[in-house]
């Protein structure tokens, strides 16, 4: 079983929920523990449960969730930094999990992060961000911002259940991805999900450092990854070729 759970209570009425899962490139922990970096939000709570895999985080000595919540009065959102991969087989129960979070609390809007992996050919799409939204009016606050609409394909993991629950339930939710080179963890990735952010929210962060402390982001989450596979047998992560197959 899989639970939120918040060690101190806030009022996220009206806040933005940014998450973004292990997947292709790593975009979705790059780009969110860089913001968690340099904005320093609150450490509130954390997702977790029997049914996930035994991973703990350690960070300056102290033992912490795997998943966790971060809140940022000043700046009107909380954060999900994931530092494993989701085992497939609970994505529908987190995602459930995450969209009765968003509603109990009043949250007004969701950002996910993703990267989405380039087939042979089409490399013009890097740099570029693309999005899938729940409601049309985002859809074209998205474009008049230059971040390209997907318009066929298909999406997987837990954004894309995310998605498609809020476009059931009228919530508000955009998911941007970067495209990213198979197999390849690049900063800049993260860099122009951060700067898609700042088009849709009030997101006070320097990305000038961002290559430098991204490296040593990949090197962390890498390890995390594989521990995993070696510590729990019936999980099979896809953190550096899964992602979203979709035609812009």
């Amino acid at each position: 079983m899989i639970e939120i759970k918040l060690e101190k209570k806030v009022d996220l009425k009206g806040f933005t929920l940014i998450e973004g899962f292990p997947g292709a490139g790593l975009v979705g922990p790059m780009s969110i523990s860089y913001i968690v970096e340099k904005t320093k939000p609150e450490y509130i709570g954390y997702i977790g449960g029997d049914s996930l895999p035994p991973l703990v985080s350690i960070h300056e000595g102290a033992p912490m969730p795997s998943i966790r919540i971060y809140y940022s009065k000043k700046q009107n959102f909380i954060c999900i930094l994931a530092e494993f991969a989701l085992p497939p087989e609970l994505t529908y129960e987190l995602s459930e999990k995450v969209i009765k979070f968003v509603e109990d609390n009043g949250i007004s809007s969701i950002i996910s992060v993703g990267g989405m992996p380039l087939k042979e050919g089409e490399e013009k799409y890097l740099n570029n961000v693309f999005s899938i939204t729940s409601k049309k009016s985002i859809g074209e606050k998205a474009q008049k911002a230059g971040i390209k609409p997907i318009v066929e394909g298909i999406s997987t993991g837990v954004s894309a259940i995310i998605m498609l629950k809020s476009a059931q339930r009228g919530i508000e939710n955009i998911n941007l991805l970067v495209p990213v080179r198979d197999g390849i963890t690049d900063p800049k990735y993260a860099e122009l999900a951060i700067e898609a952010i700042k088009d849709f929210i009030k997101l006070d962060v320097d990305t000038s450092e961002l290559e430098k402390e991204a490296k040593i982001l990949e090197s962390k989450v890498n390890e995390i990854i594989n521990k995993n596979k070696q510590t729990h047998q019936t999980f099979k992560s896809d953190a550096e070729q899964a992602g979203p197959s979709m035609y812009a």
